[in-house]
Formats: C-alpha cells, sequence, structure tokens
C-alpha cells in the first residue's frame, strides 16, 4: 500500500512539472509571436509613434496574410540591416509616385484615411518617377513625411516581404500612451 501511494505522489509531482512546462512554453511563445518588445527613435512616426514609445511586435500575422496597406511595420533595411519604423502605403504589383505634395498609386491619388493624421508629402526622392513594385515589395512612408528616410531614399528603396519582421499593434509605454497603435 505504501508503494501504491509514493507511486501516486511522484505521478503528481510529474503531471505539475509537466504543466508548468507547458504554461512556460505557451507563454513564451505568444511572446515571441505577438508580444516582442521593440523601443522606436527618431521622428518620423510622429504622431502615431514617440521617440521613447514603447511597442509590442506581432511577427506573427504575416505568415498567415499578406501586409496591408497602412499597416505599421518593423523591416530591416538592405544596407546595415537595422530595423526601422514605418507605415506601408504601397503593396506588391503597384505602381507608387509621388508628384506635386500627393501619392499616386496606379496613377490616382491615395486619399489617406484623416484619422491617421499623415503629414503631407513634400518630397518625392525616388518616387517623382513612378515606380512599379514587385510581386514581394512594399514602398514604406513614415508618418512625418519630411523626418527620416523611407522608401523615396535610394539607401532603402522597396522593402522585400522577406524583410518584414512583423507588423507593431501595440504601445505598453509610457504609460500615459498604453493602447493600440493606427
Amino acid at each position: 500500500m505504501v508503494f501504491d501511494s509514493d507511486e501516486s505522489g511522484l505521478r503528481d509531482i510529474i503531471k505539475i512539472i509537466v504543466q508548468v512546462i507547458t504554461a512556460v512554453a505557451f507563454a513564451w511563445f505568444l511572446v515571441y509571436c505577438f508580444g516582442a518588445p521593440q523601443t522606436a527613435s527618431g521622428q518620423s512616426m510622429r504622431p502615431a509613434i514617440e521617440a521613447g514609445d514603447r511597442l509590442l511586435l506581432d511577427r506573427m500575422s504575416y505568415h498567415l496574410k499578406k501586409a496591408g496597406r497602412y499597416d505599421i511595420v518593423l523591416f530591416t533595411t538592405s544596407e546595415n540591416g537595422n530595423p526601422n519604423i514605418k507605415r506601408i502605403v504601397g503593396l506588391p504589383g503597384e505602381r507608387v509616385q509621388i508628384r506635386d505634395g500627393h501619392i499616386l498609386i496606379n496613377g490616382k491619388v491615395l486619399e489617406e484615411p484623416e484619422e491617421l493624421e499623415l503629414s503631407a508629402v513634400s518630397i518625392g526622392g525616388i518616387a517623382e518617377n513612378e515606380i512599379t513594385l514587385a510581386e514581394n515589395e512594399y514602398f514604406v512612408l513614415g508618418d512625418n513625411r519630411d523626418a527620416g528616410e523611407d522608401s523615396r531614399s535610394e539607401s532603402i528603396g522597396s522593402i522585400p516581404a522577406e524583410r518584414l519582421m512583423g507588423k507593431l499593434w501595440f504601445r505598453v509605454g509610457p504609460f500615459e500612451r498604453i493602447g493600440r497603435i493606427r
């Protein structure tokens, strides 16, 4: 009888250990996929994102679906591999041009949502001439259009899908700005 209770106690301990390991592995998976922390630097995404904002990166969404227009993404640049934050404006296969302060997609002026508070485009850069995006490329711009480099710069250019690290979706700090990023 004593042997049976010892075996039962050992079984309970193993069961608890397996549950703890499972919970830790699941928590790690969730954080890695949907909550990888990032800290913003620079002023190119103001007012949506300020320098020093602490953000969460969703690494999984682009494995399940394609990136969409106006998504705020973290990507690496080809020049130095550093991470960069910008908003997607042009989608794969589209023609993008910046002319007379307007963004043209496939020859038509892009009507940007007012709630995003995007600044006007005064510099066309390499997009002064129409750019045709490949089937796996995106055209990105900062919200503060005259600050920082984006797809208008030759050093960045169009962003291949494989360089998209994920979508930034939630701000966890500073405390007074906690919430979903739009």
